[in-house]
């Protein structure tokens, strides 16, 4: 893995002079956030050696280059799910590379599904903590050289970057909710006995993605922020049927309050 990873990285770095600092993962709808980084330069995964494919609608499959804020940044703009039949190894195989670009902080967004009675849909949520559901991708042989066996993971999230969020919204009149993510697999969307486990086990939102992402960049030694767009609800009530064209024009919606939120926080962590 680790040959490949690097094969990688060495590929990207060839073809661009930007070294990022901040990584971001844009996920379901919002891959247009690409729009508010400057001087942008992209690729194609699929000119990328060993790189996945994204097969999910409103998953582009670019990696972008460019500035933020005066930051270089780099952001996937589609993701890979365990659902899509990859390898969890071969889900997070991004995120190694984007470390190995020399990314100090990985940024995650999603659409979720808001499982806490005071969401509305259109909320957004910082993610404060997640419950992942999905195979652990650090299972198998642990490499030195990416992090330790047995990480900690009791500050998954950077407490330092929720309170920088928080506090803009704060300032800005921004209704920003905070709560814990719960990943599954998927493809299917939950059934209402799943959506009442959620809520049970401690869980505010779910996805199908995320927390592996976090789980790696969490190994590697990075600093996490991540957001999810409350796209549609699992709460007594509230809940109906929901397509994924809904989903993304939900996630369409909340791009310029995502995107200014991004920009500040990235402003902010690298003065």
């Amino acid at each position: 893995m680790l040959s490949k990873i690097k094969e990688s990285a060495d590929f990207i770095k060839s073809k661009f002079d930007n070294s990022p600092v901040v990584g971001i993962v844009l996920g379901t709808g919002l891959g247009d956030l690409v729009d508010y980084i400057e001087d942008s330069e992209s690729i194609d995964y699929s000119q990328i050696p060993n790189f996945p494919l994204s097969t999910v609608k409103g998953h582009k499959g670019k990696l972008i280059f460019g500035k933020i804020s005066g930051v270089n940044v780099v952001a996937m703009q589609g993701r890979f799910h365990f659902y899509e039949g990859y390898s969890i190894q071969e889900v997070v195989f991004p995120i190694r590379v984007l470390k190995f670009l020399g990314i100090e902080y990985l940024f995650v967004s999603n659409a979720s599904g808001g499982v806490n009675p005071e969401f509305e849909v259109g909320d957004i949520m910082v993610i404060k903590d997640h419950i992942n559901l999905i195979p652990n991708p650090l299972i198998g042989k642990n490499y030195e050289e990416l992090g330790p066996r047995f990480p900690d993971m009791s500050e998954a999230y950077s407490k330092s970057i929720i309170n920088m969020a928080l506090d803009y919204s704060t300032q800005n009149n921004l209704n920003l909710q905070s709560g814990v993510y719960v990943s599954l697999t998927g493809p299917t969307l939950e059934t209402l006995a799943e959506y009442g486990y959620i809520r049970a086990i401690g869980g505010d939102a779910v996805g199908m993605s995320t927390a592996p992402e976090v789980i790696v960049a969490n190994h590697m030694g990075l600093k996490c922020f991540g957001v999810s767009v409350i796209t549609d609800l699992g709460v007594p009530g509230k809940i109906k049927k929901v397509t994924h064209e809904e989903i993304m024009e939900v996630a369409e919606l909340n791009k310029q309050k995502l995107s200014n939120i991004f920009c500040h926080i990235i402003s902010q962590i690298t003065t």
